[in-house]
């Protein structure tokens, strides 16, 4: 069976100022899922998967049905406030989705086979996609998980800080910790390090991150489900909390219900956070254009 991909574009772009899932970087004005999608279908899935807003349905149809038709199977599932929460809880009152790792539980329904996960502002490459749908298509104990792990210099935005999760890895390339930081930045001397609260704290040069690119095997939905649950509980009068992909892959870990192959890679990552972050990406795309890895029209 050949493994689905999870798109997450439900985000607000807060900090970017506008729907970043739809702008145009390429030649042609493609956005970064294309170019997500190209590699994607190249690379062996079977299926995509878009978790998006209910208001962003339409667009999303429009843009991107006509390009994948006949190419590879789409859905769509959405990422609303009241997905998934207790009924018991009643209305949520939130201005922004729930997070990483609701968006996922969102597209239960449409997920069948094992399956990625990616942001949909982040440009990942082929040879990623290539890897995790090799793994994806290869495993067969539902116990084993995966990341595309990033070293943390090839990730950072020159116009502020960025989140990241940090990874420990054991000496077989096996996940022991990933946790989640909000504000990575490089210093004008050139130290990389994560602030939080008052404190600045020093992260090596070749730390591997995570990119938001993993692997699952379906199995995963139930737990992520009881947690989900928990979670919303603990956070229901919290509207900014948000229930991320690594508090999930942490507890299975912690637990021992599951394990993450961290496969390294070394590529130069790029993605947009904020607006001054659009030229670089165009030039990056364009770049990767001129020396023959994408065709100029994708499509």
């Amino acid at each position: 069976m050949k493994p689905t991909l999870l798109i997450l574009a439900a985000g607000m772009g807060s900090r970017y100022g506008g729907i970043k899932q739809l702008d145009g970087f390429g030649p042609n004005g493609e956005t970064i899922i294309d170019y997500s999608l190209y590699d994607a279908i190249r690379a062996g899935f079977g299926k995509v998967v878009f978790i998006i807003r209910e208001e962003l349905k339409q667009d999303f149809q429009d843009l991107f049905g006509p390009k994948l038709d006949g190419k590879i199977d789409y859905d769509f599932a959405i990422q609303g406030f009241g997905s998934y929460v207790p009924a018991d809880l009643g209305v949520v009152e939130r201005s922004k989705p729930w997070g990483t790792g609701h968006a996922v539980l969102c597209a239960w329904d449409q997920t069948k086979a094992p399956f990625a996960v990616i942001n949909a502002d982040d440009f990942y490459g082929y040879e990623a996609f290539k890897t995790m749908a090799d793994f994806l298509s290869s495993n067969t104990d539902e116990t084993v998980h995966a990341m595309i792990g990033y070293q943390i210099k090839n990730t950072l935005s020159e116009n502020g800080s960025v989140s990241r999760g940090v990874c420990v890895t054991n000496d077989n390339d096996f996940l022991i910790t990933v946790t989640e930081r909000t504000q990575i930045i490089r210093k004008e001397g050139g130290q990389i390090v994560f602030i939080e609260g008052e404190e600045e704290t020093i992260l090596g040069e070749n730390t591997p991150v995570s990119m938001n690119f993993w692997g699952f095997m379906p199995s995963v939905f139930p737990e992520i489900k009881q947690l989900f649950e928990t979670y919303a509980r603990e956070n229901y009068n919290a509207p900014k909390a948000e229930f991320y992909i690594p508090r999930v892959m942490s507890h299975l870990i912690e637990s021992d219900k599951g394990q993450c192959k961290v496969f390294e890679s070394e590529a130069e990552w790029f993605g947009v956070t904020y607006p001054e972050d659009k030229p670089t990406v165009s030039q990056s795309i364009e770049n990767l254009v001129n020396s023959g890895k994408y065709p100029n029209e994708l499509w």
